[in-house]
């Protein structure tokens, strides 16, 4: 079974997370079918892209299990999520459950995203000794603020959509039963919008989003590395998968 699955229909390409008895975690080959299906062109005819994941939850994040195989590291999520944020054309995320940790990053790197307001967003990685890159906290900042990435990133705890879309976080709401017909309506709507004026539009928001990189952040890099890296960061993994609380020593 493939674990992203792209197919294009018309105007609209879609691709879906198929690891649902994961709660889609991203593995290695999810986040290279991310990175593939987001640096092709698009075809004339593509208007707008669309990730949707199977089963009841979007995204749990990266498969803690699979990350130590992972050759990349946090880099290949880093560098899966740009080619989705410069993707030429808009990309819609529709979550229909909980995105969490790189499952949040993979909904708000989307252009526009429409949630089921059953669904629940967060970071949990100071639950488990981790630490978000530069480039992943910059676009909580971006799309959340500084109040509200404190409460993501320090308490560890999910936020629900319906927060979110009240905070102007997400785009759009949805009850669980008209989250489809939501999503096909936005997508037919920007499906019929002009394709040159949809690619400006998205390439000048990056742009003027983008003074940010140039900040020097080589000491943050260094403290993300050393909690990745740290006794605790372990502890806290291994207690996740054996579902326990973490013992966590500063160390």
């Amino acid at each position: 079974m493939e674990k992203i699955v792209v197919e294009v229909q018309g105007a609209v390409r879609s691709v879906l997370l198929n690891r649902p008895e994961k709660r889609n975690a991203l593995d290695a080959d999810m986040l290279d079918g991310l990175l593939a299906a987001f640096r092709r062109p698009p075809a004339p005819g593509e208007r707008v892209a669309v990730i949707r994941a199977a089963g009841p939850v979007f995204c749990a994040g990266l498969d803690l299990r699979a990350r130590k195989e992972m050759t990349g590291g946090a880099s290949s999520i880093e560098e899966t999520l740009h080619a989705i944020e410069t993707y030429p054309l808009p990309v819609v995320a529709v979550v229909q459950g909980d995105a969490i940790a790189g499952g949040n990053e993979l909904a708000l790197h989307c252009d526009i995203v429409i949630a089921s307001s059953a669904a629940r967003f967060g970071m949990s990685l100071a639950q488990i000794g981790l630490a978000p890159t530069w480039f992943l906290t910059k676009k909580l900042l971006e799309v959340a603020g500084p109040v509200v990435t404190r409460q993501i990133l320090l308490l560890g705890e999910p936020l629900p959509a319906t927060r979110l879309h009240a905070l102007g976080i997400i785009a759009e709401l949805a009850a669980p039963a008209e989250l489809e017909r939501r999503a096909g309506a936005i997508l037919e709507r920007l499906a019929a919008n002009a394709p040159l004026s949809l690619k400006a539009m998205k390439a000048t928001i990056l742009r003027e989003m983008q003074y940010r990189d140039g900040i020097a952040h080589a000491d943050i890099d260094a403290m993300v590395t050393a909690a990745s890296r740290s006794a605790d960061a372990r502890e806290g993994m291994a207690a996740r998968l054996e579902k326990r609380r973490a013992n966590f020593q500063g160390k």
